[in-house]
């Protein structure tokens, strides 16, 4: 197992820096100027030249990126350029609010998403129509209307939870709850329908192998027949669904937070993009990359540990 987990890390880690230096070329190579995000739009020319060669960004593309990768190895990952703020002090105080929301999704789907996706496929007829037709709305509806729904019913109509704000876990764990509540129902409802939906054909795929068939007619129960041997063939597909829900969330979160008023790093990045601010950029990719890789590592030990064949592929 030790192997197995060394080599999807070390498989992730060289992912990530792709990514981030496939990324980090596309951004310099686009044009944009942080120099003129960082003195505005009526700046000199002379003022932006000399804001570029305080930023270093006269220097060649090459020496500027192995620059930044080396800073960023050692856990500096600049400052921000329109802001003139640490970056990794920027994020690290946004980044609770958006994993609050990612990781609430993916709890609330991967919860609800397997009873639905179960009770679809061990009861067919009107169950099974029903949930089907709840699949179908939630992959259709759009999550930034479900949020500003929830937000005018349950916040703005009934007061029963915040319309807008965070609050941190270690200030207030009722009130953090309180805050993410509606903007993690928006966030998962997608998240939900999708595990559901791959979970329902897994199950009565497997249900309908022939080894199954011999387990019911040694006159085994049958809750224990779908707890032992069909949920533990049918997971593996959902828990790969499961983390390309995760990545979903971390990109839809960005809309789910300007929706609540919530001052994640979806927002961060929104402004950023705006400024040309290219340390920030870079700063919100590298974490959210090395989030995925993080999430994907604990998803790939939980697959292996289901079946145990993948160990050895």
């Amino acid at each position: 197992m030790l192997r197995f987990v060394i080599k999807r890390l070390v498989a992730g880690l060289f992912l990530a820096w792709v990514v981030v230096t496939g990324m980090y070329f596309f951004l310099m190579l686009t044009g944009a100027d942080p120099a003129r995000g960082a003195v505005g739009l009526y700046a000199t020319d002379d003022q932006v030249a000399a804001k570029r060669a305080q930023l270093g960004l006269d220097r060649p593309i090459i020496e500027q990126y192995l620059d930044w990768l080396g800073h960023a190895v050692r856990g500096d990952l600049g400052t921000s350029s329109s802001q003139n703020t640490s970056v990794l002090e920027l994020l690290t105080t946004r980044l609770p609010v958006t994993v609050s929301l990612a990781l609430g999704a993916v709890i609330v789907a991967a919860v609800i998403g397997a009873t639905l996706g179960i009770l679809a496929a061990i009861r067919p007829g009107i169950t099974d129509r029903a949930l089907q037709i709840f699949m179908v709305l939630g992959f259709g509806l759009p999550n930034f209307w479900i949020a500003m729904i929830l937000a005018l019913v349950f916040a703005v109509q009934l007061g029963w939870f915040p319309a807008t704000g965070y609050v941190p876990f270690l200030s207030s764990p009722a009130g953090w709850l309180q805050s993410i509540v509606l903007p993690v129902i928006a966030l998962s409802i997608g998240s939900i329908a999708a595990i559901a939906q791959q979970l329902r054909t897994s199950v009565i795929t497997v249900s309908s192998q022939d080894y199954i068939r011999t387990l019911r007619s040694r006159g085994l129960p049958r809750w224990r027949i779908l707890l032992t041997n069909v949920l533990r063939n049918s997971s593996p597909p959902a828990l790969t669904m499961l983390s390309l829900q995760f990545i979903a969330a971390m990109s839809g979160a960005a809309i789910i937070e300007r929706v609540f008023g919530l001052n994640g790093i979806g927002s961060v990045a929104i402004n950023a993009s705006g400024n040309s601010d290219i340390p920030v950029i870079m700063g919100v990719l590298l974490l959210t990359v090395l989030l995925i890789v993080t999430v994907n590592l604990v998803i790939d030990i939980a697959y292996s540990a289901l079946n145990p064949k993948v160990r050895a592929a």
